[in-house]
């Protein structure tokens, strides 16, 4: 069985950047960008008030009180472009531009006003409440780099930068096939030894929450007609996600199935728990990964190998998944030959300090613990019995 380290990089290696397509900045959240974003304006484009109040010479109210003549208004979007010369003032407001020869702010509250005379209470450093042209960003200037996965952050900034489109790449189109006789769709009533299932909705979800676009093609029955016919709908797809019908056994038909329609098999068997049995390989000009049936395994195999793969067809990072170290909340006993993928609850101690618990069962049927999970703490293979209060690595949820 290949460990899971290198299951991943053979995974990875089936996988590539996708073409990069235009989009309106309305459409591009949670999109990545395909190339630099840079500033096709100066912002702010000229020395700008940053409070309401009066621009003044900061020379003429070194001394206070001070009486200076206001000779006008700079408004928002408007501007006064005669030059200030001892002893006069213009009236400001946020956002509008400094007139030539004032070279600090006095806000209203520090002042007096009597027609066209207002006394300065208090006395400003030059530059005081003016933000100088470019504050913001100048015109050339990179703002969002290539391969940022846009934020509402992000396109606001994009948006003031003055890029009504920008150009991400595409998102992944996800075949989704779940097979096997005893599941039905929710909201219909199982039959005798039959369950609802969960598997096409999670990872209908989970392929989106990755920035991709999910296709159902429905539950094949244990019926290699069926299978065969409804595999077809993975043509032109970026990737095919199975689930069920991976492991060894009389009705597992996945592989006998496809391997008739030319699914060339990399691997499928991983030494990880849960998970065992996740093929890999390509129908056709579509990359397939086939993840086990029950739905905790599902799920966790989609965390582990999917998700990297959608990512570097997104162009991110496929190994920027963030392992971080927790310290062990109860006992655990030695592990076998199989990577172990336990799911625990988070919390902290009264030092601040994060500690993880593994749940007492890790049935790869329960869901519910699943939901409850905040992370999943990885042990390695073989690794010895550890003691609460150890550190380990886990990869939150």
């Amino acid at each position: 069985m290949l460990s899971v380290e290198e299951a991943l990089e053979r995974v990875l290696s089936g996988f590539s950047k996708l073409s990069p397509e235009t989009v309106s900045l309305h459409d591009a959240l949670g999109r990545v960008l395909a190339k630099d974003i840079k500033a096709r304006l100066t912002q702010p484009p000229t020395d700008v008030s940053a409070m309401d109040g009066y621009a003044v010479r900061s020379s003429d109210i070194a001394k206070v009180p001070a009486q200076l003549t206001v000779l006008g208004e700079s408004p928002a979007g408007g501007s006064f472009d005669q030059t200030l010369k001892a002893g006069q003032a213009v009236r400001i407001f946020t956002g509008g531009p400094v007139p030539p020869g004032a070279d600090c702010i006095v806000i209203q509250e520090n002042t007096d006003r009597k027609d066209d005379k207002v006394t300065v209470k208090q006395s400003e450093d030059p530059g005081r409440y003016i933000r100088p042209a470019g504050l913001d960003f100048k015109e050339g200037q990179v703002g969002l780099e290539k391969g940022t996965v846009l934020t509402a952050r992000d396109l606001a900034l994009a948006a003031a930068m003055n890029h009504p489109w920008l150009e991400v790449y595409r998102k992944p189109r996800v075949a989704i096939l779940a097979t096997g006789n005893e599941i039905v769709l929710p909201g219909e009533t199982p039959g005798p030894n039959q369950i609802v299932s969960s598997n096409t909705t999670a990872l209908m979800s989970f392929v989106r929450e990755c920035g991709g676009e999910p296709i159902s093609l429905g539950i094949a029955p244990d019926d290699s007609e069926a299978l065969s016919a409804m595999a077809k709908g993975a043509e032109g797809a970026d990737l095919l996600l199975t689930t069920g019908g991976a492991s060894v056994g009389d009705h597992d038909l996945v592989r006998s199935v496809l391997g008739e329609q030319g699914l060339e098999i990399d691997f499928w068997r991983i030494a990880m728990r849960p998970g065992k049995p996740l093929i890999f390989g390509k129908l056709g000009n579509t990359p397939m990964i086939g993840l086990p049936g029950n739905p905790v395994s599902t799920l966790v195999c989609a965390y582990i190998f999917a998700r990297p793969a959608l990512w570097k067809m997104t162009g991110q990072d496929p190994h920027s998944e963030r392992v971080e170290r927790a310290i062990l909340a109860s006992d655990l006993g030695e592990n076998d030959k199989r990577q172990d993928y336990l799911r625990a609850e988070l919390s902290h101690n009264d030092k601040g300090q994060l500690l993880a618990t593994p749940f007492n069962r890790q049935d790869s049927a329960m869901l519910n613990l699943l939901r409850q999970a905040d992370c999943l703490l990885i042990r390695p293979p073989f690794a010895h019995p550890i003691s609460k209060g150890s550190e380990v690595d886990i990869i939150r949820l």
